[in-house]
This record gives C-alpha cells, sequence and structure tokens, in this order.
C-alpha cells in the first residue's frame, strides 16, 4: 500500500489540519495520534468526514487547547470518558484520552475507565484495521504505528479482533453488527474465528439498547450492497434478536411470478436492487420490509400453491409494533407503513389494462412517495427468466408514462375533496363524526372516476347531490 505521507497529500485540508494540531502538541509538550477509522480510510482512499485524535493524558483539556487556538468558542465534553467533541467546519474533531474500559456482563457501558498509553488503547479497539494510529507532531509526523498488522488484515480484505474476538465482542456486543457493517461497506470478510464467536454470543446484543442496534442497522442499509451484511446477521444468528420478522422468513418457500423460491433471499435481492436505484436508505429499508407479514400469512392453495393473501395490508400494521421497538422516527414508521400497503398496487396494475382512474388513485395514495413506489415495484422483480422481465416491464413502463404528467402530479399530490369538514357540518347540521368522512370521500372517489371536476363548484354541487343519501342511512343507523 502506498506511504502515508502520499496518501495525506490527497487530503489537503485534513492534513493542514493535523499539521496545525501537531505544533499544538508539541508547544504544550503532548503526545497525540490521528487513530482508527481516519487511518483506515486514508488506505482505503476514502473521503476523511471526521478528524479522530488520541492524545496521551487529558482528552478535554487538550481539545480546549485546540479549540482556544482554533478560534472555536465552545467544545461539547464528555467527562467519563475524557473526551471532547469540537465542532470545526468543515470537518468536525473529536479528541480522546488513551485509555481502557473494562465492562459489567450485562451492560456494554464501561464499568472503570484507566488511562493508558498508545498501544494500551489500540488493543481495546473493535478490529485490527481500526487498531492503528499516525502521529501528527512535527519531528515524527507521518509516522504510522500498527502493532496489530491492521494493514495486513486491510491488504488481505480481512476483519480480524486485536484480542481474542470472544473477548472483544463480549465487552460491547454492537461491535458484531460493526463487523457486518464493515464486510457490507468495505467488501472485507469476517474471519472464521470472529464469525464462530459472533454465533456463539449473538444473544448478548440484546444487551445493547435499542436505538445503538437501529443506528448500526441502518448503516448495514446504507452500504452499496446491504444484503452482504444482512445476510451475516442472519448467519450468525444476531438477526433473530436484531429483527426477527426478518429472520423467519430464512428458508420459507414462496411460488411467485416474479419472484426467487425463498422468501429471505428475494427480499435480500430487493434491498440490493434497490441500492442500485437509490442511495436513500428509507428506500432501502422499505424494500427489506415489503414482504414482512408473507411468513404470516403464507398458505396452501391446491391449484395455486403458496398464497400470501393480504400481506400488503398485513404488513403494514405489522410496521407499527416494528417500528416502536426499534425506536424509528415517526417519519419513517409512516413511510415503511405507506409502502408497505402499496407495494402490490402498480404491479397489479402492470397486469391488466390500465385506466387513468386506477392510476390516478396509485398516486394520490402515495403522494410524494410515488418515485419510490415505483423504485420499489421495480426493486421487487427478481425472476432471472428475461421473458418474464421484458413482459412485465414493458407493462410497468406504460404505467410510469402515465403517472409522469407533471401537471396531474401536482393536482393530485395534496389531493383531498375541496368541499371541507367544517362546511359540510355546517351545510347538514351534523356534527364532527363518520359521516363527514363517508361524504368526503364520496366527493373525492367522484373526481378520481372523473364523474366530477376536480375544482370547488363541481365538488359543492355534487355534495349537494349526494348529502341526503348519507343523512338518511345515518338516521337509518341509530
Amino acid at each position: 500500500m502506498a506511504n502515508i505521507q502520499d496518501l495525506l497529500d490527497n487530503h489537503q485540508l485534513p492534513k493542514s489540519i493535523l499539521q496545525e494540531i501537531g505544533k499544538i502538541a508539541e508547544k504544550n509538550s503532548k503526545e497525540v495520534y490521528v487513530v482508527g477509522g481516519v487511518v483506515r480510510d486514508l488506505f482505503l482512499g476514502r473521503e476523511l468526514k471526521e478528524i479522530d485524535l488520541m492524545v496521551i493524558g487529558d482528552g478535554i483539556e487538550f481539545a480546549k487547547t485546540i479549540a482556544k487556538s482554533m478560534g472555536v468558542k465552545k467544545i461539547v465534553p464528555f467527562p467519563k470518558f475524557s473526551t471532547a467533541h469540537i465542532p470545526t467546519k468543515p470537518i468536525p474533531i473529536e479528541v480522546a484520552a488513551a485509555r481502557q474500559e473494562t465492562y459489567n456482563e450485562d451492560s456494554r457501558k464501561p464499568n472503570e475507565i484507566t488511562y493508558t498509553d498508545l498501544h494500551g488503547d489500540l488493543i481495546r479497539r473493535d478490529f485490527t484495521i481500526n487498531a492503528m494510529a499516525m502521529s501528527i507532531t512535527p519531528n515524527d509526523f507521518g509516522d504510522l504505528h500498527d502493532p496489530y498488522n491492521g494493514i495486513k488484515d486491510l491488504k488481505e480484505k480481512h476483519i480480524v479482533t486485536p484480542l481474542d474476538p470472544d473477548q472483544t465482542f463480549s465487552e460491547d456486543p454492537l461491535r458484531m453488527m460493526r463487523a457486518a457493517y464493515f464486510a457490507s461497506g468495505l467488501d472485507l470478510k469476517i474471519n472464521d474465528e470472529c464469525l464462530s464467536s459472533m454465533k456463539r454470543q449473538s444473544n448478548r446484543i440484546s444487551i445493547v439498547s435499542k436505538e445503538r442496534i437501529t443506528t448500526e442497522f441502518c448503516k448495514i442499509l446504507s452500504t452499496k450492497k446491504p444484503s452482504i451484511g444482512l445476510t451475516i446477521l442472519q448467519e450468525t444468528g444476531l438477526m433473530e434478536f436484531v429483527f426477527p420478522e426478518i429472520h423467519v422468513m430464512y428458508g420459507m418457500d414462496q411460488k411467485g411470478e416474479w419472484h426467487h423460491k425463498d422468501i429471505f433471499f428475494h427480499t435480500m435481492q430487493v434491498v440490493d436492487n434497490s441500492a442500485q436505484l437509490s442511495e436513500k436508505m428509507e428506500l432501502r429499508f422499505a424494500a427489506l420490509v415489503h414482504d414482512i407479514a408473507k411468513p404470516n400469512t403464507r398458505r396452501i392453495d391446491k391449484k395455486k400453491g403458496y398464497t400470501f393473501h393480504g400481506h400488503d395490508a398485513v404488513g403494514e400494521r405489522m410496521l407499527n409494533k416494528v417500528s416502536k421497538r426499534m425506536k424509528l422516527s415517526n417519519n419513517l414508521r409512516d413511510y415503511l407503513k405507506k409502502l408497505t400497503l402499496l407495494h402490490l398496487r402498480p404491479i397489479a396494475l402492470a397486469k391488466k389494462e390500465i385506466t387513468d382512474s386506477a392510476v390516478r388513485r396509485v398516486m394520490v395514495a402515495a403522494g410524494d412517495d410515488l418515485d419510490d413506489l415505483l423504485a420499489l415495484c421495480r426493486a421487487d422483480i427478481t425472476t432471472k427468466n428475461p421473458k418474464k422481465v421484458k413482459k412485465y416491464m414493458g407493462n410497468f413502463e406504460r404505467v410510469e408514462e402515465k403517472m409522469k404528467d407533471v401537471t396531474e402530479r401536482d393536482n393530485l399530490k395534496f389531493f383531498q375533496s375541496p368541499v371541507r369538514g367544517d362546511e359540510i357540518m355546517e351545510v347538514c347540521g351534523i356534527t364532527e363524526g363518520r359521516i363527514v368522512g363517508q361524504i368526503k370521500v364520496a366527493i373525492e372517489e367522484a373526481i378520481l372516476d372523473e364523474i366530477i371536476d376536480n375544482n370547488y363548484e363541481s365538488a359543492y354541487k355534487y355534495f349537494i347531490s349526494i348529502k341526503d343519501k348519507y343523512l338518511k342511512n345515518s338516521e337509518k343507523n341509530k
């Protein structure tokens, strides 16, 4: 691999910052190194998004010294770990004291922290590829410290722990998910000892907070080929604890016109397909969960084989529980529910005569997420039969063409009845309740079916013509 000095020349801004900090360290008689992912990414030729520094001594005090010298008014200290964040732009700086940690068996939070030297700090890190350091003081700037052969493992594309993997993963079980992330994101292979340890200790992931698990899971989904990391989670037993609804798909047969035989591997292919179509993590998450209810709805029909009737609607409801457990944001929850509920609709349109009314209904239901829904439908075609793909895509492209009309999209994006609920209640002399919603839906259906125009005047006339029917039905049901 290239010399680290030459690699730094490709990152002039970080290099100048490191040289400046090195001079500050020398002036204050501090031993300081750039560590971990920064050194790894230099050798991989990846963009540096953060500078991680390790100082022998008090990390917070040195962070204050750096900030003062660079004109940064405030730092974010973490006293328990002698660590601080310096919010410099365009690249932030993290400063940490060289330390070692001990853990209780039931927690990944260290119960004791002791200060140490360079090698003592590096050996506690997760993988050898992250257990490297580079000196930044002027007299030895660029000197590489690689006591655990991280460069060798990086060159050979291996993920290896500096210590016995049982100890490394037991201390912080989230490292097992990080192994899957690095395998997926950096095209590396987890060595056999680490894989065996992950299988033995997969249940220990349960001591990690749901928020941290979800963060690491979403990082795996954000990689170029997410299926690599997701399959590692499955094969090591981690998926059973991280995402049990995906775990149960493994080995479950399906027979579909457009799909792989196995639900799990079909889902992995859909996730990878979506990753090729978009960098949006949310779309990849939707691809992962679009068939989440298939194991729950699988039935055997004597003529058709396996069926999964209603798996779209059942899946949409299941995501309430999943989102709560995984601590997903409300926005992500609603997005996943919408795409899961609708993912069969464009496919159904592509299989039959396309009507303008049916197309408009899908557009209204999808709203701002229409493009993502169509991308998900494209990703959902995993058959290896080229004739089937050609037949389906020809129809599907006609569906997309009908949805490309920008004017129609704008009209339908925020589609709702031009006659609002307050006016319906006032004219009908009723209070808020089910009948108001029924009348609004009737007006919207009439617009979508082109019975009336999409404007207030037409909608109001239609409302007046139908209101008595709904009022009478309401009286009958009392």
